[in-house]
Formats: structure tokens, sequence, C-alpha cells
């Protein structure tokens, strides 16, 4: 069975009892990880106890294929429940999966088994095993991204008993990753920073928020619309190894491209340029400042609507053409630095 986007959290955080395995699977592996740590939590009650959580990787079913069964029938010493977590699974491990369900099946009284992979496409037999067998679940784990991720913000500061306005989630959102482990440890270091307040201001997030994802997502960003031909190469491989998305690359293009249209607008209305970055919300982080500065007398309105341009027709072929994502956003990228630097600042 499907268990809907919107169920999810809830689903992992009470399993119902008729589920004897869940499959969570998904690109964003800190959402795949936390979600089964939530589900072995709420079974188990606790990740360390040795008698009712078994947890080994795909790898040590290679000599010993038998063990995920074995371990999804054993009965706990202490009593309750066990759960077994199977990390790192692909579809070679199918067909063990397929005789660990048919054999707790037929035994009535086995562990909960949670199953955690990567992204896997539709055809996936894993996935089509969980979705077709009784007592069995499929939780997929997307990128965060939009409204997702101001909840999680929102939801985060509430947790740790911290408020902050519209304008500073927004900020906090638009400049985390979109891996959920990465963006909770982001989160965590900010309310750490801010220990004995009631309010998250910007400045305390732009203190705290970007030297991880963030900070690679503005030197891909900030290189290409500043015509650094270098600078993006290597902004853009190491956002690779970092397993950043190009979808997020390029929707972060266009967010910071939309802005430079706008500070440019006023600069035609009249507005020097210092003034027309400080109209900007959320404001312009003062390390980027002067980038921001010299990028706004690169860039045309006219340009400027070309390279937003591209970047939505990026992404629909990213979506639609079965090209290589990194392949199409790269490509994109390059013909804005090219855009940029055809101009020279004046």
């Amino acid at each position: 069975m499907k268990v809907p986007t919107a169920r999810a959290e809830a689903f992992t955080k009470a399993p119902p009892d008729e589920i004897r395995a869940i499959l969570i699977y998904g690109p964003d592996l800190g959402l795949v990880r936390e979600r089964a740590e939530a589900a072995a939590t709420a079974v188990a009650g606790s990740l360390s106890d040795p008698f009712k959580v078994a947890e080994f990787t795909t790898a040590a079913l290679k000599d010993e294929p038998s063990r995920l069964t074995d371990e999804a029938q054993a009965i706990s010493m202490m009593g309750g429940r066990r759960v077994v977590r199977l990390r790192d699974a692909t579809d070679s491990v199918a067909k063990v999966v397929t005789d660990t369900l048919a054999a707790t099946k037929k035994s009535g009284d086995s562990a909960l088994v949670i199953i955690e992979a990567g992204d896997l496409s539709p055809r996936s037999k894993l996935r089509a095993l969980f979705e077709k067998t009784d007592g069995a679940a499929v939780i997929a784990c997307y990128l965060d991204e939009g409204a997702g991720l101001d909840d999680l913000v929102r939801k985060s500061l509430a947790d740790a008993g911290l408020k902050a306005s519209g304008r500073v989630v927004s900020w906090i959102a638009g400049n985390l990753g979109s891996d959920r482990m990465v963006s909770r440890m982001e989160l965590e270091k900010l309310t750490l920073y801010v220990a004995g307040q009631s309010e998250i201001m910007l400045e305390d997030a732009q203190a705290v928020i970007g030297d991880a994802t963030a900070v690679t997502l503005d030197d891909v960003v900030y290189a290409a619309t500043g015509g650094d031909l270098i600078g993006l190469t290597v902004a853009a491989a190491r956002a690779r190894f970092e397993g950043i998305a190009s979808i997020s690359i390029l929707r972060a293009a266009s967010r910071h491209v939309s802005r430079l249209e706008e500070a440019v607008a006023a600069m035609n209305g009249g507005t020097d340029a210092d003034s027309a970055m400080k109209k900007l919300r959320p404001p312009v982080f003062f390390k980027q400042q002067k980038s921001f500065r010299n990028q706004l007398q690169r860039w045309r309105p006219q340009s400027l609507r070309r390279a937003r341009t591209e970047l939505i027709q990026a992404e629909i072929d990213c979506k639609t053409t079965g090209m290589p994502d990194e392949a199409i956003c790269e490509r994109a990228l390059m013909r804005l630095a090219a855009m940029a630097g055809a101009r020279v600042p004046r």
C-alpha cells in the first residue's frame, strides 16, 4: 500500500499493528533515515536496544540471504515487538524481501521490517512488491522545497519554543538545502545560537544558516550570474559531490534572477544600486552585497528576461526530456555566465 505524503509523518510515528514491513525510499536520504528511525522508535522504544533492533546493510545478505527472514521471525528475549532495519537496499534484494514477507505472513508474530532505499524508479521491483503486498507499506521521501521547507522551519522553531516573522522563515527556508538531515542540523545550530531568546531575527539566521548546502548553492548561482566560468565549474562540481538536486540549483538561480530583475527595475526608475538592494526582501546578505552590486551593473532587463526563460526551460527539460538533469542544469548555468560576461561592468 502507498502511504500518501500528507500521512507519512503520522504513519511512521505510529505504524499500524497489521503492517509487517515498510519500504521507505527516495532522493532525500536524510528524510528516509528520519522516517525510518521514527518508525523504529515507535515500535521498539529505543534504537540502541540490541534485543529489540537488528540493523544491517544489503551487503550482509550476499553471503547469508536468509538472515533477513531469520531476524524478522526472531522473538525478543525482553518481550515486545522487534524491528529489523535493512539499509541501502536496491532491487537486488527483491527476492529476499519477497521470501521474508511470505514467511512473516505465515508466522503472524514477526518483527517490523523497515527497508531503506535511495531513489527507485516507478518500475522498481521493490516498489511494486510493497505496493501490492498485504501488510506492507511504501513511503516516498522527496526533496524538501517550497511550502514543505517553510513548514519544516516553522515546526522546528515552534518545537524549540521560538518564533520568527514570515520574512525570516522565508529567508531560512530559501537558504536551507533540500536534504532533510542537513536542514535539521542547520536548524539545530540556529536554535543553539539563539539560546535565551524567544524570537529569531534575520541577523541571527544569516549568522548561522548557510555554511553547508546553502553556501554551495550561492556559490553556483553567484558564479553563473557574475560571469565567472571558472568559479562556476568548481562550484557546480562541489554541488554534484554534495548531492544537490539540479532542480534545486535551477530554482535558486531563478530566485536570484528575479531579485536582480526587481533591483534593476528600481535602478531604471532612478534609484541607486545600494537603495535598490535595501528594498529587496529578504535583504541581500551583507557578505554578498559587493557581488550583487557588481551584477546589477552587468545585467539589463532584457537579458534578465532571457535568463529567466532559460532557467524555466531547463527545469521543464529536466522533467520531460529524459536527458541527464546535471547536463541540462550546467548548460543553462553556463549560458547565464556567458550572458553576464558579455558586458563589462561600467
